[in-house]
């Protein structure tokens, strides 16, 4: 088999270091720019015949050149080259001649081996035509095909010992009894096995072919993913960064705004208080002129005149300052009020606007973290245990507790208050609080459930079956599809299964439950969402002929 393998790989090999042109190995191999490669001489040859046309092509693809391409030395291939007739030396052809034309040589058609003669068209027309005289394809070494002990004609192939023999080995020597048959016969039997040998290994390679391409999807797809996350998160920053600076404008607008009306305020109590200012520089100088005069009936006649007017200045001065220290207070700080409520509502609208973003990629981003292992918050759940203290008597829990299959055979477990009447098991342990993820594989045969419920989920009556309840909810399999389940809605899911393999998502605090489908590319199939009120168990529904289990998987 290794050998087969390696005689394939070879020729492979082969053809890949084969210059279109020649049909022989490459000889001192060069690249045109569309990325053929040809012997120097041959491209060299081919070129040239071209030269008196207006353009040039390649002539492997067809592809045409505006002026005679230049040849690039393809060091890569010669080392290839190299090494391949290193491995495999290029033997030379040696030509047979016919034995009888003894003037001239006249290539042989066939080789005697009775006659141990090659013979050309001519001789073989007349060459006996005998059972005796066993005509093979030209050849000039003859000890292959003779026996090293009698020296006669290998004509038979025993199958004892696997070797090809003379009929004196069969008849008196060491292979003597043995089962024997004509080497024609054998060769047809040993190239039904190579036949059957080379079907199997064409429907291995076809079959790592079509993975090769699906995984080359499988990245092509990732690498358009992540372009387009890129591009919308390249977008949503912009964005951000757009509606930061209109906010930011708006908020300097109202503090401008805010900063005019107080610098107005302030204004107006300044030119109020220059107009006090003069009125009382008035006073000063009509007293100060009081005071200088010597003729005692002009000060009191004077001060008659106008006492009143000091009097009524000295009560308007006490509310003047009352009203002056009211403005003055009220202007010495700005009103942050209207800017701090533009402010905030500017950046909770941001807020808002990002979660939604984030939330429409929310299912793929998670699985493509949860594969790169990435969300450390994130647990893994694979050493989940089945709980046998649920499990009902026609259920089978393998000895890992990992795997739970219908049983036709009762169990004969003893009736506790935690058993299930039909079908059916709970994990042993629970989630309250977090984020955790398992997998889980099921039969393609039959059908079965998987899911979530609650502790408190009836354990005898329809209602009991994972989904036929508000208290769980599960993904079912049967009759080749999926469909979803709850508080007995059955949803049918329109997506052609592909693998019977599932990653379960749990996200308690959020209220999601995930299931998504492995196959070469991860799909998600459904989201449930609900207000956990009670802590969660890992649930398993199996039928007739199915079993499923929980994976045990190491973390990434």
């Amino acid at each position: 088999m290794s050998f087969l393998l390696s005689m394939m790989a070879s020729a492979d090999l082969r053809y890949e270091l084969t210059c279109s042109i020649c049909l022989n190995i490459y000889t001192d191999p060069v690249t045109l720019t569309c990325g053929h490669s040809f012997c120097r001489i041959c491209i060299g040859d081919m070129l040239g015949a071209q030269d008196r046309s207006k353009y040039y092509t390649c002539p492997e693809c067809q592809v045409k050149f505006p002026k005679r391409p230049s040849l690039e030395r393809n060091k890569a291939l010669c080392k290839m080259v190299e090494n391949f007739l290193c491995v495999h030396p290029e033997k030379e052809k040696v030509k047979v001649f016919c034995t009888y034309c003894l003037h001239t040589q006249i290539p042989a058609a066939k080789t005697c081996l009775l006659c141990e003669a090659s013979l050309c068209d001519t001789h073989l027309k007349v060459h006996i035509k005998s059972a005796e005289h066993v005509l093979i394809e030209p050849t000039i070494s003859l000890e292959n095909i003779k026996c090293s002990i009698h020296r006669k004609v290998l004509e038979y192939y025993c199958c004892e010992d696997a070797a090809c023999i003379c009929v004196s080995c069969s008849l008196a020597g060491e292979h003597r009894g043995h089962q024997v048959e004509t080497l024609i016969e054998a060769s047809e039997k040993k190239k039904d096995e190579l036949r059957d040998i080379l079907e199997k290994l064409t429907s291995k390679r076809e079959e790592a072919e079509k993975r090769f391409q699906n995984l080359q999807e499988l990245r092509r797809e990732v690498q358009e993913k992540a372009a387009g996350v890129t591009k919308r998160v390249t977008a949503m920053i912009r964005g951000i960064r757009e509606e930061l600076d209109v906010l930011e404008k708006r908020v300097h607008t109202a503090i401008s705004r805010e900063e005019e009306q107080v610098s107005l305020r302030v204004s107006d109590i300044i030119q109020q208080l220059e107009m006090k200012k003069e009125e009382l520089s008035r006073k000063i100088g009509h007293i100060e002129e009081l005071c200088k005069m010597t003729d005692p009936l002009t000060v009191l006649q004077g001060w008659k005149s106008h006492s009143s007017d000091y009097c009524d200045t000295e009560e308007g001065d006490n509310a003047d300052r009352e009203r002056e220290d009211i403005k003055v207070c009220a202007s010495r700080h700005l009103n942050t009020d209207e800017i701090s409520v533009t402010l905030h509502k500017g950046l909770a609208g941001l807020v808002t606007g990002i979660k939604r973003l984030l939330n429409v990629r929310a299912d793929e981003l998670l699985v493509m973290n949860i594969a790169s292992g990435t969300l450390l918050d994130v647990h893994n759940a694979s050493h989940m245990l089945l709980d046998v203290e649920t499990a009902s008597n026609n259920v089978a829990i393998l000895d890992d507790f990992k795997t739970a299959s219908w049983s036709e055979i009762s169990q004969c477990r003893s009736e506790t208050p935690k058993r299930f009447q039909f079908y059916q098991v709970l994990s042993s342990g629970s989630f309250s609080s977090g984020r955790h993820y398992w997998e889980v594989e099921g039969s393609k045969s039959g059908g079965w459930r998987v899911g979530m419920a609650y502790p408190s989920i009836d354990r005898k009556g329809d209602k009991s079956g994972l989904g036929n309840n508000n208290q769980s909810w599960c993904l079912e399999w049967l009759d080749n599809k999926y469909s979803l389940r709850h508080n007995s809605k059955i949803t049918s899911l329109p997506h052609r299964s592909e693998s019977q393999r599932l990653m379960i998502y749990l996200d308690y605090n959020s209220g999601r439950l995930s299931f998504y489908e492995l196959s070469d590319c991860i799909k998600h199939l459904h989201t449930f969402t609900a207000t956990f009120t009670e802590p969660l168990h890992v649930g398993c529904r199996v039928f007739m002929n199915s079993w499923v289990s929980i994976v045990r998987k190491k973390m990434v």
